[in-house]
């Protein structure tokens, strides 16, 4: 019997063959906030029968099923790489580092098609008895990662989901042994591509990462359930770097528009010698869009520069994971 609160709530996840069809969850997310939920659109019947004063319950239809909300979690040294495939697109098996337990995914900026999730959520009742809510065709829409002075790389996924539904059975969740990535890790490098150097002062660091999708592709023959979102539109990477003024690089890549590569690191454990624990965002390209530092009192000044990154037309855009995962 799990506790009756939030404390007895857990997610699994399992990528999917098939969009929609649900698989048994093999990993579990050690999630901090989550809000997927069932979403349906029912209609009424609005015939007129003589002397009925209120609409028949046995007239109400449900003519669309579909599922949608957040996922948050700190990013941790394990068990990150299927929701990363899911976001980037690019098919990931990690590669062993020497003959090392390190091993190195390396998820690049490709299309999503085909690659979807079920996730199961599990939500106690008060008397510790845990529901379950089965998420399929699960899409990745956007995720948004962040990390400030003092606080943990955090992650918000947000999910498109084909239906939900709570017959299959809710699986015993474990968790391997795993740490967060924190600020005391965290690195910022700017320049020339592949040549990147430390900024100083950064405070706050935020990426994000939108894959806009047709996710109302409603047919017939489907039972009121859509097929798999297709991409229509670019994929927008935009991003913010809060920083005390302590000289001008980035001030003055604002005024000139001139583009650089920015290369977001957080390092940890050693796995071994020469191999780290480690997330890195590559973006080859980006440009600040705002804003240049302005004085709004008697405390240090504090710019917070909001960038948009681009495609430099020859180096990915990607996000590099290592870890002793041997498998997604």
């Amino acid at each position: 019997m799990a506790i009756g609160s939030g404390l007895g709530a857990q997610v699994g996840i399992a990528p999917e063959a098939t969009y929609g069809t649900y698989v048994a969850p093999t990993k579990f997310i050690e999630f901090t906030k989550e809000s997927l939920a069932l979403q349906k659109t029912t209609a009424q019947s609005a015939g007129i029968a003589a002397g009925r004063l209120v609409a028949l319950s046995s007239r109400r239809v449900v003519t669309q099923r579909q599922a949608s909300g957040s996922l948050e979690m700190e990013v941790t040294t394990k068990g990150m790489g299927v929701l990363l495939q899911t976001l980037m697109g690019t098919s990931v098996t990690p590669v062993q580092q020497a003959e090392t337990d390190a091993y190195l995914q390396e998820h690049l900026l490709a299309d999503t098609a085909g690659k979807s999730l079920t996730i199961q959520k599990g939500v106690p009742l008060t008397t510790g008895v845990v529901t379950r809510k089965n998420f399929t065709g699960c899409k990745v829409v956007s995720a948004e990662f962040s990390c400030e002075v003092g606080g943990m790389l955090t992650a918000a996924f947000e999910i498109d989901a084909r239906d939900c539904e709570e017959t299959s059975v809710l699986a015993v969740a474990s968790y391997p042994a795993m740490s967060p990535f924190h600020f005391a890790q965290m690195t910022l490098k700017t320049g020339a591509f592949g040549s990147e150097v430390a900024r100083a002062g950064i405070r706050k660091v935020s990426v994000k990462y939108e894959r806009p999708m047709a996710t109302e592709r409603f047919y017939a023959n489907a039972s009121g359930t859509k097929a798999e979102p297709i991409s229509n539109d670019q994929v927008k990477v935009t991003g913010s770097i809060e920083m005390d003024y302590v000289d001008t690089v980035l001030d003055l890549l604002h005024t000139s528009d001139a583009a650089t590569s920015l290369v977001w690191s957080f390092d940890g454990a050693e796995i071994a010698p020469s191999y780290n624990e480690a997330i890195h965002f590559a973006i080859p390209a980006i440009h600040f869009d705002d804003a240049p530092p302005t004085v709004e009192g008697f405390d240090v000044v504090r710019p917070t520069l909001n960038f948009t990154g681009l495609y430099d037309g020859t180096n990915p855009i990607g996000i590099s994971y290592t870890s002793t995962d041997t498998t997604l």
